[in-house]
């Protein structure tokens, strides 16, 4: 049988049941479709987060409190919770570290910030000048903090514009409104440029104070939350590290390295281990999306093997005149295979459909790879040659005689 020929018959065997075809292949467009979503959203906070690690700043090394949670562990958890690093650590790390451009002290803590009748609960920064250099923090209105401020315990703010799309609306004029933070008012003075990105540290969420009015008012607290450095480049950061090292040991009587109070995390450290995360998280959802591909194969094959029953008498004549296993064989996988290929069609458009509503709402900017599409595609398409083959090899193997007896 030719090729055109037996396309022609299982195209017209197909759409003689136009219902039962359809439902079969909205098994595998939903699994497709599923496929390419979870992949999408999975791809797209993978880029979300890596961007987000990028605008901590370049060639950032963060020295934490605490020593290290697990053998080789570079990302500190619980960060900020001990209480183990001073300001005089922080102006020590200054004057002694060689191969460094800036270095800041850090008192973060979580608050409620009150304008008005608006409020909103963010990250609370208390931090110095050179905190801007370290993190590459760009002002689009006012300035940022001066040490003059810092020194005269000033009850100022700069704030993300998240912060002020919240409290005063969106594109509102924030520079001299006032805030309070546990019942202290700030006036603000600068408005940081958006960085974007949502969740992770979202540096548009944050409010900065002198470090002075942190400690002092705020947070109560004398020590740091983190030491952040701006090295000069990823080469000095194992150089950078050894000197941190010693000098902090040196300071707080340590002379054995394995009971370090303190712990480092630099750039390159959160990005393996946030893509570890990540690339899992979507590969479980790319997986748990590829059983709906599984229950449609399953359909397929259930569908082909009545087919097979319905049609019993049709093989056997065909057979009887002349008709090969093979061209019986043939015609059946075709037909399987066709409706996955329509099925992996729609899947992959209704796929890029639902990754775009998803960024629309803001809730994720999804990023459809390439990749992902060629792989549902291509297991859609492999998904109906394996569940096809049984009822493909069944209605091959009918007896002429005993397929021309059925009723």
């Amino acid at each position: 049988m030719k090729l055109y020929n037996l396309y022609k018959e299982s195209l017209l065997a197909l759409t003689s049941n136009k219902s039962r075809s359809i439902l079969t292949v909205l098994g595998i467009v939903i699994g497709v479709a599923s496929v390419i979503t979870m992949l999408a959203a999975g791809s797209g906070a993978s880029n979300s987060i890596q961007s987000s690690i990028q605008g901590l700043g370049a060639n950032l090394l963060q020295i934490s409190p605490g020593a290290q949670k697990g053998p080789g562990s570079q990302v500190s958890l619980g960060q900020g919770s001990a209480t183990t690093l001073t300001n005089d650590d922080a102006d020590a790390l200054s004057s002694q570290l060689q191969g460094i451009k800036n270095i800041s002290s850090v008192v973060s803590s979580q608050s409620q910030v009150v304008a008005k009748s608006a409020n909103t609960n963010t990250s609370i920064i208390g931090t110095v000048p050179s905190y801007a250099k370290v993190h590459s923090v760009d002002i689009a209105e006012g300035s940022f903090i001066t040490d003059k401020q810092v020194n005269g315990v000033a009850r100022v703010a700069v704030i993300g514009p998240k912060i002020r799309d919240d409290l005063f609306g969106v594109g509102a004029e924030a520079i001299g409104q006032t805030i309070r933070v546990n019942n202290i008012e700030f006036d603000i003075i600068g408005v940081t440029v958006s960085k974007g990105g949502s969740g992770f540290s979202n540096p548009d969420s944050n409010v900065y104070i002198p470090l002075s009015v942190s400690q002092q008012m705020v947070s109560g607290n004398r020590y740091l939350s983190s030491i952040d450095i701006e090295v000069d480049g990823q080469n000095e950061i194992n150089s950078v590290k050894e000197q941190a090292t010693s000098i902090l040991l040196k300071r707080h009587n340590i002379s054995d390295p394995a009971n370090a109070d303190f712990s480092f995390m630099d750039q390159a450290s959160i990005s393996s281990t946030a893509s570890s995360v990540t690339n899992i998280l979507t590969i479980l959802l790319g997986s748990i999306a590829g059983i709906s591909l599984l229950v449609g194969g399953i359909g397929i094959m259930n569908m082909m093997l009545t087919t097979v029953t319905e049609r019993t008498r049709e093989i056997g004549l065909r057979k009887a005149i002349g008709a090969k296993r093979k061209n019986i064989s043939n015609q059946f996988l075709l037909e399987s295979v066709a409706l996955t290929v329509i099925g992996g069609i729609v899947g992959i458009t209704l796929g890029y459909l639902l990754a775009y509503i998803i960024t629309l709402t803001g809730l994720l900017k999804t990023s459809v790879n390439f990749s992902s599409v060629i792989l549902a595609f291509s297991v859609s398409a492999i998904t109906g040659i394996i569940f096809g083959y049984l009822p493909a090899r069944k209605a091959a193997a009918l007896n002429p005689i005993d397929a021309l007896r059925s009723e």
